[in-house]
């Protein structure tokens, strides 16, 4: 593909992004946090666009809305797809008309203006394009805990989307030790106090603009900690965590998602679990992540409240956006929570509460 102008990207989501609810009954699918960024950030990072819009549910509109204003050619990116080195080679040698899909799932595609409008109006349609194979197995997420699965490396990938990240040098900070070879990244305006422990054996460490990282604390690589974002005296981050901007975390964390403006500011565990915007873990919550009997563990689908299997032996709670927990929450292995609900229950609570519940002793109220 050649062109001065960079095309445009708009982003879709199809039959199966539904198994990203609860977090995407408050969001597209594109705007999930994994690694340091979203989805759509990093696409907007590595395919170079400035205009970026997207196809979205009509809830969302009011927050989410575009204007629409296409440039002469448009990528169109499937919401649930990660960029990876390999398939944005692909994508950036595409032509118009043509687009990389396997079976019935599409990718990407890349049409003109035209056509980006009738798909606006008619939903998209690859009938006419030219189909090109993906050259390496794309990294697509299918559910929720794929989150979870590609945070490690995400991470990774997003050190050199983020420009501003540079080199933190041990050195000359006083009280502050790093024990392996992988770098720990800091933007401008992180703080970092003495008594930190970097421990960088099997990733980086990034610290955006603005967070800050108290003292005692202690974080192991891969781990993203986002603009603003605060680390609580003696904190322990294990490896694969993200701590989304303007989040503030203490206790202890093990492979988990903040998105954004949500706390566990006290003492307590979760590991494995994925919290949405504007969450509040109550003093000492904590959130199981392994069955007694080391089975797999299941998970109540959103829409239909069935129990399924996931393949996965460790998974704590997924959470929407602006739920809550009472001190001393007790929160059971694969506990799927919506979105606007208010846990206070002395024993554990449901696996599965509905949007705007309210969960005490006495049972579940919506």
């Amino acid at each position: 593909m050649t062109n001065d102008i960079k095309p445009s990207i708009c982003f879709f989501e199809d039959h199966q992004s539904v198994r990203f609810q609860p977090l995407t009954l408050t969001r597209p699918a594109d705007n999930l946090r994994v690694g340091a960024l979203t989805i759509a950030e990093k696409w907007k990072a590595d395919l170079e666009s400035e205009t970026f819009l997207r196809k979205t549910e009509p809830h969302l509109r009011a927050i989410f809305q575009t204007d629409y204003s296409f440039t002469e050619q448009v990528f169109w990116i499937n919401s649930r797809l990660l960029p990876h080195p390999a398939i944005v080679r692909q994508v950036n040698n595409l032509e118009p008309g043509e687009c990389i899909q396997k079976d019935d799932t599409l990718f990407i595609a890349l049409v003109d203006r035209t056509v980006s409008q009738k798909w606006l109006d008619d939903g998209v349609d690859t009938s006419t394009l030219t189909v090109r194979p993906p050259d390496d197995y794309p990294r697509l997420l299918d559910e929720l805990w794929d989150l979870l699965k590609f945070n490690p490396d995400e991470i990774q990938q997003d050190i050199r989307r983020i420009p501003e990240m540079h080199r933190f040098h041990i050195n000359g900070n006083d009280g502050v030790h790093q024990y392996g070879s992988h770098p720990v990244y800091k933007a401008p305006g992180a703080v970092v106090e003495p008594g930190v422990t970097f421990i960088t054996t099997k990733g980086p460490v990034l610290i955006d603009r603005n967070a800050h990282i108290m003292a005692g604390s202690r974080i192991r690589g891969p781990a993203a900690i986002g603009r603003r974002a605060t680390i609580k005296m003696g904190t322990k981050v294990y490896e694969n965590c993200t701590v989304g901007p303007v989040c503030k975390v203490a206790g202890e964390i093990n492979n988990v998602i903040f998105h954004s403006y949500s706390n566990k500011s006290h003492d307590g565990f979760t590991g494995n679990s994925i919290f949405g915007q504007w969450c509040n873990l109550g003093a000492d919550t904590n959130t199981s992540n392994l069955k007694n009997s080391y089975g797999e563990v299941k998970f109540a689908d959103w829409q239909s409240g069935e129990k399924r299997n996931t393949g996965q032996q460790f998974l704590g709670t997924i959470m929407g956006d602006h739920s809550k927990t009472g001190i001393n929450t007790m929160l059971n292995t694969g506990t799927n929570c919506g979105v606007c609900c208010n846990i206070f229950d002395s024993g554990f609570p449901p696996t599965l509460s509905r949007s705007f519940s309210w969960v005490g002793t006495n049972g579940s109220e919506v």
